[in-house]
């Protein structure tokens, strides 16, 4: 039997590599196809040295080749070229066809319950008619999937324009993909910088997103490799910071505003939501106890000049709606929703007034980890 190289390379093109948006033959990982009557050989340049993604190609490599051509003989001979450095820290910045606004959810600060806006925020313009999806890019404390009650769940695989993507899993319409799909609840992620953008990569690049209106990027506290690795990984709309009204979370939530306002960064700040605002206890409907302060994200809001989004108050019913894995935002005809469905409404309407007033955001290149003052726009 003699092979057809054309048509080994064609059967290659249905195939990417973990982590990249293009197929192996457009991506260049594919260096050379050489056929000897019913054998072929395939020289694989691949740019990560991680033995499971070598092993994925090689098995997809023969696995497909072999179903294509049953009598062919395939040998792989894979060699690793690592990037230089500096490119091992960053993400190469593209948008995502079909997304329309990507929405960064950040805090400067952890357990101020970010992660619970954002679920809520979902649910909301989800039942609002939008379509609606969440990135959860805390990749050492990823929570959406307890949020949504869908731990069990692991994402497919599925061919989309003959490329291998990662279909999202959904729960109350929204469309989401989070590290915790991928590791046991118990297990702990032990990554380096450039592993964990490398997930992020793979989750944002490899995944079929579809037709989105929203998709809101669920960040790790603090100002960190992740919050970098995103804004140079996609143009953002705009980002909402969420913080506690107590003096200790508004310092880093201040932080948080200055990182995305910086001249190197450039994501226009939606607004600050305050979470855990005031107590109302059951017995007591008409009293409200500033535990945490008061009014201080709105005071921060106006120091600073971007818009106060809202507040929410300490109920244990949003504690209890998320651990039991149904968003509280879903409680129809309840003060919860209509708390929500205030700060949903201001967060789509400055949405709208920065499309309308402001260019789209680049993203950006990073070409050192050291400062933002070595930040490029692209």
């Amino acid at each position: 039997m003699k092979l057809d190289r054309k048509e080994i390379l064609k059967t290659l093109e249905t195939i990417s590599i973990a982590g990249e948006g293009q197929n192996m033959v457009e991506s260049g990982a594919v260096k050379n196809v050489l056929t000897f009557g019913d054998e072929v050989v395939i020289d694989l340049v691949l740019a990560t040295p991680a033995m499971h993604i070598r092993k994925r190609a090689e098995d997809d490599i023969k696995r497909l080749i072999q179903e294509n051509f049953p009598e062919a003989k395939v040998k792989v001979n894979t060699k690793v070229e690592v990037p230089e450095k500096e490119a091992e820290n960053t993400i190469k910045g593209k948008s995502i066809p079909g997304i329309s606004n990507i929405i960064a959810v950040a805090s400067g600060k952890g357990g101020v319950g970010k992660s619970t806006v954002t679920a809520n925020l979902a649910v909301t313009l989800a039942g609002m008619g939008f379509r609606v999806g969440i990135l959860d890019a805390d990749i050492y404390g990823p929570s959406m999937p307890i949020m949504f009650d869908v731990e069990m769940e692991k994402p497919i695989s599925i061919t989309v324009d003959g490329k291998s993507k990662m279909k999202p899993i959904e729960s109350y319409g929204i469309k989401m993909l989070s590290i915790g799909f991928f590791t046991a609840p118990s297990q702990a992620v032990i990554w380096r910088g450039p592993m964990a953008a490398k997930a992020l990569n793979q989750m944002i690049f490899d995944a079929d997103w579809g037709e989105l209106d929203f998709l809101l990027l669920d960040l790790p506290p603090g100002t960190g490799d992740i919050h970098l690795s995103i804004v140079q990984a996609l143009p953002i709309t705009g980002a909402v910071v969420v913080s506690t009204p107590q003096a200790v979370a508004l310092a880093d939530a201040k932080k948080g505003v200055g990182m995305f306002q910086s001249d190197a960064i450039k994501v226009p700040v939606l607004g600050i939501i305050e979470n855990m605002a005031y107590f109302t206890p059951e017995e007591l409907p008409d009293n409200k106890y500033y535990i945490f302060g008061q009014a201080g994200a709105q005071h921060l809001a106006e120091d600073l000049g971007v818009p106060f989004l809202g507040e929410v108050p300490l109920v244990q019913s949003i504690r209890e709606a998320g651990d039991y894995g149904r968003p509280a935002a879903l409680q129809t005809a309840s003060a919860i929703e209509s708390v929500f469905e205030e700060i949903t409404r201001n967060v789509v309407q400055e949405t709208v007034n920065r499309n309308e007033n402001l260019p789209p955001t680049e993203a950006v290149k990073i070409t050192t980890m050291a400062g933002c003052s070595a930040v490029k726009k692209n």
